[in-house]
């Protein structure tokens, strides 16, 4: 490469060449993101976990490119056509793409037609006819005729003709750079429904006669129509010159392929010809072409796009304030069959199961055994799923402590997504194995509100329910996303040592499964760790993985103090020369903020060591083990607010953010169905992105704007001022609810209410992403 991988992601970074560098050799000596995150500062210069993730993805990309242009470079060289220009053209670019581009006129291929034409002795005559225009195309084709080469009469010599040179054509890098660049800024995407799809397709009925700039075409709303093609009801095409209401005389892409050649058309005898081989490169060769890269393009972008919501979903829902290690009730809801009940102590162990009837005239006898199980456990929190009878069930509980007073545990409703398919999974099984699976539901939901973190990691990623179209993007680049957005809140946290289970070990910095099974195994044969050391006792946990790991594993009263910290046990020298300078015993100097606060970080740092660790090692001493999660809040649902007919308009609610997108955020206020707050609608003031505002797990206070029953949407307003139909010009007409937790409705795809075609409608961006479709599954 001209400039070193190093150099290029610094400049896209905007951070010093040294830092890329260091970086990489740490990366390549196998050290993971959040140990060089948090531990190595001094010799990233402090980058963040942010930055690294983006350096990684960006190395990894940078030699996988370098790898295949490496294979170009000799697939071309031992063809014999690699001239010094192409190289360097090829260890210039920092594009898959354009590699691609320069790669073609050299890539093996399938005998094409215009091979066939040049084996058959017609190369002379596509020169001469390009070169002379002056010639008789006829007269001169008439001496190429030749049966036996496959050649039947004249007008097969010109056709043959023209494909030698609308091939050489199409495989001109810089040709197709030029028709890319103006497609990509010009072309519409054209969506219509096939002819006799239109009742079965009637989902994608928004997107039956619709066109937009390709380049504005926003993520959920190309996946949706994506998925419409994929289904078999919808047609994508590309526009060319959308600027047309007919088809013109001469498409852009011919003027364009018509400049590049420096084609001088001026009647004569060959022009018509030559005109010919112009128009079929670019219909035949050059459109087709670039419209499938394009859409490849842009289903890509809309997937990265879909990814990066996802990830920041995740990542709010895992952080989400932990209600503590209390005993808690957990209660599945359910009518017919039943509200499933399930205890688990302070320390998350399960005590006690059950299944009532509250809602099919057994409330008396339900209530009975519930305050039975609460009063005998000590429960203080009451964790109430918020699935099917969820409004239900909790009017039960609060009935229920009118009954019996003594029952003062706090009820909270709790987001039930994958409980179902943690209860059904290999590793609930293993933790349950007797248990009914209909119960396990109920433990995790309890133990997700003791610490959401730490039961959720139980759950694939993709089956928890923040993600918009996750079905429709690339899977392995949604797991390794989401799996590093686990992997950093994890290690975030930090994870007790001797009651962590392995799903939520093996998210620690350096463990394999592996690894986390023997922690467990350890600690099941020998008891509590009472200190990071052991963790070397463990089988198949080598020094590396101790030093990638010990940091972010806690020891609650263990032989150390600093075991409990983010302290880790390589720097405990440091601790050790703050403790003689300050002449205090550690537990005397730990939490001691007014101590601490006169230390200045520079006077204890050594050739290992700087300012940047020692700072931390400071910080962590004033508020050892504190939680980087905020404090625990519940949102109280309205009384009498239960279901969508329930809804008023103007009314004022308090609720969950369950989801955020590009165009707004769904609240959950206690109807079964989420509500959207379109992105209009968040602030008294522009919003660019949404998650700017809010963020999953927040409670906010919202306005009922519209309810539309036969299609469970609900529009609702953070603008706690605005009036009913104020925003409409700029949310437009249909209103959804999140479908993801419409948890009784099929799955359905993006809806939006706006004018089948977009090119002139200035903001109607904002008015068609009402209904996004989610697959979250319960």
């Amino acid at each position: 490469m001209i400039e070193s991988v190093s150099s290029t992601i610094a400049s896209e970074l905007q951070v010093r060449v040294e830092q890329v560098d260091a970086t990489i050799r740490l990366l390549d000596e196998g050290n993971t993101v959040p140990f060089i995150a948090r531990y190595r500062k001094e010799v990233t210069g402090a980058l963040d976990d942010t930055q690294l993730r983006q350096l990684e993805t960006r190395l990894s990309y940078l030699r996988e490119l370098e790898e295949r242009r490496q294979t170009i470079l000799k697939s071309i060289s031992d063809q014999g056509k690699l001239s010094t220009e192409l190289e360097q053209a090829i260890k210039r670019t920092l594009s898959k793409t354009e590699l691609e581009d320069l790669y073609l006129p050299y890539k093996p291929k399938r005998r094409t037609r215009g091979q066939i034409a040049i084996e058959a002795g017609l190369q002379p005559l596509a020169e001469t006819l390009w070169q002379q225009p002056q010639q008789q195309p006829e007269q001169l084709a008439a001496a190429f005729v030749d049966p036996e080469k496959g050649v039947a009469d004249v007008k097969a010599a010109l056709d043959g003709a023209r494909y030698i040179l609308m091939e050489r054509f199409a495989e001109d890098a810089a040709l197709l750079a030029k028709v890319r660049d103006y497609l990509w800024k010009n072309a519409h995407l054209v969506s219509s429904v096939v002819a006799g799809k239109e009742e079965e397709g009637a989902k994608f009925r928004d997107y039956f006669n619709h066109q937009e700039p390709i380049a504005q075409v926003p993520s959920h709303r190309a996946l949706a129509m994506f998925r419409g093609r994929n289904e078999g009801i919808l047609q994508l095409t590309l526009n060319a010159d959308p600027h047309h209401e007919e088809p013109p005389r001469e498409s852009q892409g011919e003027l364009i392929i018509i400049n590049h050649l420096d084609l001088r058309l001026n009647q004569a005898p060959a022009d018509s010809w030559r005109k010919s081989v112009v128009n079929w490169t670019w219909r035949i060769k050059v459109l087709l072409h670039l419209e499938t890269e394009l859409m490849s393009t842009l289903r890509e972008r809309a997937e990265d796009e879909a990814i990066k919501v996802f990830a920041r979903n995740l990542h709010d829902l895992l952080m989400a304030a932990p209600a503590g290690m209390r005993a808690t009730m957990g209660l599945d809801p359910g009518l017919r069959t039943g509200v499933k009940v399930a205890v688990v102590d302070a320390t998350g162990k399960l005590v006690a199961t059950d299944t009532v009837y509250p809602h099919t005239g057994q409330a008396a006898k339900a209530a009975a055994t519930v305050a039975a199980l609460c009063s005998k456990h000590n429960v203080e929190l009451v964790a109430i799923g918020n699935g099917t009878a969820s409004r239900e069930t909790e009017r039960f509980y609060s009935e229920l402590q009118q009954q019996y007073p003594a029952i003062t545990a706090q009820k909270v409703i709790v987001s039930e997504a994958g409980a179902s398919v943690y209860s059904a999974s290999e590793l609930a099984a293993q933790e349950f194995p007797q248990l009914d699976v209909s119960l396990r539901g109920a433990v995790s939901i309890a133990r997700r509100l003791q610490d959401p973190l730490a039961e959720l990691v139980k759950i694939d990623p993709k089956s928890i329910g923040v993600g918009q179209y996750q079905h429709d993007v690339s899977q392995s680049q949604l797991a390794k996303k989401l799996d590093s957005v686990v992997e950093d809140c994890v290690n975030a946290v930090g994870v007790d040592l001797n009651t962590a289970s392995v799903p939520l070990l093996t998210r620690v910095a350096g463990l394999t499964k592996m690894m986390a099974q023997n922690i467990v195994a350890w600690r099941d044969e020998h008891g509590r760790f009472s200190n990071r050391n052991q963790l070397l006792k463990v089988s198949r946990l080598g020094p590396k993985a101790f030093e990638q790991c010990a940091g972010f594993l806690r020891i609650n009263q263990g032989d150390n103090p600093l075991d409990a910290s983010t302290v880790h046990p390589e720097a405990y020298p440091v601790v050790e020369r703050i403790l003689a300078a300050t002449e205090q015993a550690l537990r005397d100097l730990m939490g001691n903020a007014s101590a601490i606060r006169n230390l200045k970080a520079s006077d204890f740092t050594d050739e290992k060591f700087g300012v940047p660790t020692v700072s931390d090692i400071l910080k962590e001493l004033e508020k050892p083990g504190r939680d980087p999660r905020p404090e625990f809040k519940t949102a109280v649902f309205a009384e009498g607010v239960e279901t969508l007919n329930d809804l008023k308009i103007g009314m004022i609610l308090e609720g969950a953010v369950t989801n955020v997108t590009n165009f707004g955020a769904f609240v959950d206020i206690g109807v079964h169905q989420d509500g959207l707050v379109h992105i209009s609608s968040l602030a008294n003031k522009f919003v660019e992105d949404p998650h700017t505002v809010v963020k999953a797990g927040d409670i906010v206070k919202v306005k009922v704007m519209e309810v539309d029953l036969p299609r469970k949407r609900i529009a609702l307003s953070m603008r706690l001022d605005e009036q009913p139909g104020e925003n409409n010009t700029r949310r437009g007409t249909t209103h959804s609810g999140n479908p993801a937790s419409n948890r009784n409705t099929a799955r359905s795809s993006e809806h939006k209410a706006k004018p089948s075609s977009v090119q002139n409608s200035g903001n109607s961006a904002m008015s068609d992403a009402l209904a996004a479709a989610f697959n979250k599954k319960r």
